[in-house]
């Protein structure tokens, strides 16, 4: 009998109730059946033994089901701790077993929406069976409805039970077990279980889009690595904090935002770069290329928008168009890019469309009007670059990566010493591979030591830009938005040496460098920032204190969880004192997150008599938070253990990154709100904006808000820099006018 029980333990409530109810299913059905048979024929007892057969089947995939999850769970659990990230022998079958319960899981799925579908074709025979005033053409409701109390006794729970469970069912989720009874609070086991899942999930959604080539990997690639921080960020689980839990935190954060820090006293952008801004965003916008863009701007009209941005209407003009690797057969991106542009076909010199990982679309335009050369670098659009995006840990950053800040010639030389003394550097993987790819198709060859000039070299650029050549003297742009613009940052770190008219436009970058590449690079790279967009904030710190913060903020709303509150509160603290440690030169964390800093005053304010303690603590490389399990009792304790030492080891060890260049953030002033519609929600309802020189510490935090991702559409940013530029040109016509009068 025990062994009975502790196996039910370990089963969900939910799964029993549902396998309870698919039982008696099966037995009223069954009751049924007997009364009505034989004056029913079988014909008008099918839907009822389909009923009944679902039923059965559904009990018999659950038991598989479980199955399968114990023996999933019991592997995963049974691994060491240093194995369950280290012991790559082991993989193939864990992959193995997942697949086999995410099989099962779908099998389950299946048997929900045929019991649904049945459910519903019996809603419709009673309701026809009332309209036809109590007659049917099915005997078994005819005769039902007719017959004696104790017939009806058993038939109104008979149909109750099935359409109640079919609806049941399709919130009660796929799990059969409970994977706390088998993964208790081990937090590595926890990230390890969601590492699976993320990676299993990702490779068959890859392979749905035609990338089959993903599922037959068995060794660690990108896919594996995006999976692994997936599975770190949602390894809050381990602290028996569920997902609907964490979502509830984040709308406590978006609720508690007071929005963002006044400029005021702050300088405005230079007029010189918000005009060249402005002027090159559209060539970053038009590398959107696919249906990203169209979707976007015309909702509802999007399909002839791209069809018509494709030249698919006019394929006698192909040959007319310039070819770029990875085109369509009529040349479609190529027009597409050119008519948003507006430039004719002979302007565009080169370009790379559909790519593999960490290979970045790119397109080249030659502009002779402006005596510019434009490299426009497309952001996140394909399932590879969303997998670029993912490759958040950082990678360290060769010489060759820092060609333009290593220059003598061009750098001042305490900022070179300074790069020089700090090195190793380190940056955003992903893209810094991705620029690495770039590089070698823009120019494509290693910069000698004896390189001047005048000497040139043998690369694209170089055959553009060069002595006597058709661009010598000409400015180089690089503009990019999102991914796009880090990747343009990378790539101007490098180019910069060779070219020293480079500048480089990044809206809404990723932060992707260490501080001190990011201030070495303010003369010729401008990161430009539109009001709450996610993008300029997100990276693995940010996000894992966002997760922090959550968690903090459900807790603060548990009447009986105040001794978690506070040591969440201290953890978020501590957190934040390393991050701020790591930094060359002490920045308080920006007030942008504003529950994080309310947070932080006030557990300063409590514990300002123990913060030399504290600092000492943290000071010391073999810190761990006291033995507190005699002071606040068992929960305290659980809490240090399975969310406190992970968090501080996730966010410690991972290295913060920041916004390269000078940066400059666009907000509105004034009344605004959001306009929703199929066209007004593209844009908001304000007058002005205004554009200040904003600190790179400024974005440290991710600000959870309704605009946060309509903020990062590319047309956004484009329009701000268009008023801008306005209401500064009808602020000098004004001050104009005053000093004439």
């Amino acid at each position: 009998m025990a062994p009975l029980v502790a196996k039910l333990e370990n089963v969900r409530f939910c799964t029993i109730i549902t396998g309870v109810s698919n039982l008696l299913v099966i037995f009223l059905g069954s009751i049924t059946m007997a009364i009505v048979y034989p004056a029913c024929g079988l014909r008008d007892l099918a839907l009822f033994m389909v009923i009944m057969f679902v039923s059965a089947v559904r009990i018999i995939v659950l038991i598989r089901t479980g199955i399968a999850q114990k023996a999933t769970a019991t592997m995963m659990a049974g691994l060491s701790m240093e194995n369950v990230s280290l012991d790559a022998a082991m993989r193939q079958e864990r992959r193995a077993r997942y697949k086999r319960w995410i099989f099962w899981v779908r099998f389950l799925l299946l048997t929900t929406i045929v019991q649904f579908s049945v459910a519903a074709g019996l809603v419709l025979i009673l309701i026809k069976h009332s309209a036809k005033g109590g007659t049917s053409t099915n005997c078994v409701i005819g005769y039902i409805s007719h017959g004696n109390d104790w017939q009806k006794l058993v038939m109104v729970p008979f149909l109750f039970i099935v359409f109640s469970l079919a609806l049941i069912q399709c919130f009660t989720g796929s799990e059969v077990l409970r994977w706390r009874s088998f993964y208790a609070s081990e937090n590595k086991i926890w990230k390890a279980h969601y590492r699976e899942v993320f990676d299993n999930g990702i490779r068959e959604a890859l392979c749905c889009l035609g990338r089959f080539k993903y599922l037959s990997i068995l060794e660690e690639d990108e896919v594996y690595s995006v999976a692994q921080l997936l599975g770190d960020l949602v390894a809050y689980r381990a602290s028996g904090t569920g997902h609907l839990e964490f979502i509830a935190g984040l709308a406590l954060l978006q609720r508690n935002n007071a929005g963002l820090k006044p400029y005021e006293g702050s300088l405005e952008a230079p007029d010189e770069l918000i005009e060249d801004a402005t002027i090159f965003h559209p060539f970053a916008e038009a590398a959107y290329t696919g249906l990203l863009l169209d979707v976007g701007r015309n909702p509802i009209s999007f399909p002839c928008a791209w069809l018509y941005r494709q030249g698919i209407f006019t394929p006698w003009s192909r040959n007319r168009r310039p070819e770029l690797r990875g085109d369509n057969w009529w040349r479609g991106h190529a027009a597409a890019y050119l008519k948003y542009v507006n430039v004719p076909p002979e302007a565009l010199r080169q370009g790379r469309v559909n790519q593999s990982k960490c290979e970045a679309a790119y397109f080249i335009v030659v502009l002779h009007h402006l005596k510019s050369l434009v490299i426009a670098v497309r952001g996140t659009e394909t399932p590879e670059d969303l997998i670029t995006d993912g490759l958040g840990k950082e990678c360290i950053l060769s010489a060759e990566d820092l060609e333009g800040l290593l220059n003598v010639d061009l750098i001042p030389e305490d900022i070179r010493q300074r790069v020089i003394s700090s090195m190793p550097h380190y940056g955003h993987s992903g893209i810094v591979e991705a620029a690495r790819d770039l590089f070698m198709q823009v120019e494509g060859n290693p910069m000698p030591a004896d390189y001047t000039m005048s000497l040139g070299s043998r690369g694209f650029l170089s055959s553009l830009l060069g002595a006597g050549c058709e661009c010598e003297g000409y400015k180089i742009r690089i503009v990019g938005h999102s991914l796009g613009g880090a990747v343009s940052a990378m790539l101007g770190l490098k180019l910069y040496g060779r070219f020293p008219n480079v500048h480089v436009y990044a809206y809404g970058p990723l932060p992707c460098v260490d501080p001190v590449i990011a201030d070495a690079c303010s003369n010729f790279i401008t990161s430009i920032v539109y009001d709450n967009e996610f993008s300029s904030r997100l990276s693995v710190a940010s996000l894992m204190r966002l997760r922090a913060a959550a968690l903090s903020a459900v807790s603060e709303r548990t009447t009986d969880s105040t001794i978690i509150s506070k040591l969440a509160r201290r953890f978020f603290f501590l957190t934040t004192m390393e991050i701020s440690d790591f930094q060359e030169k002490a920045v308080p964390v920006s007030e942008t997150s504003t529950l994080t800093a309310r947070d932080i005053k006030r557990v300063e304010h409590d514990n300002n008599n123990n913060m030399r303690q504290t600092t000492e603590e943290l000071n010391n490389p073999l810190f761990a938070p006291p033995d507190i399990s005699t002071m606040y009792g068992d929960p305290a304790t659980e809490f240090l253990e399975t969310v406190l030492r992970p968090e501080r080891g996730s966010v410690g060890d991972v290295p913060e990154t920041f916004l390269p260049g000078f940066i400059i953030h666009i907000v509105p002033e004034g009344n605004q709100f959001e306009m929703f519609g199929w066209r007004n929600w593209i844009l908001e309802n304000t007058h002005k904006f205004k554009a200040y020189v904003a600190t790179r510490e400024d974005f440290m935090e991710i600000i959870v808000s309704r605009r946060m991702f309509l903020d990062h559409l590319p047309w956004r940013c484009q329009y701000a820099l268009t008023k801008v530029i306005q209401t500064r040109n009808n602020q000098a016509v004004d001050d104009d006018g005053l000093q004439m009068a």
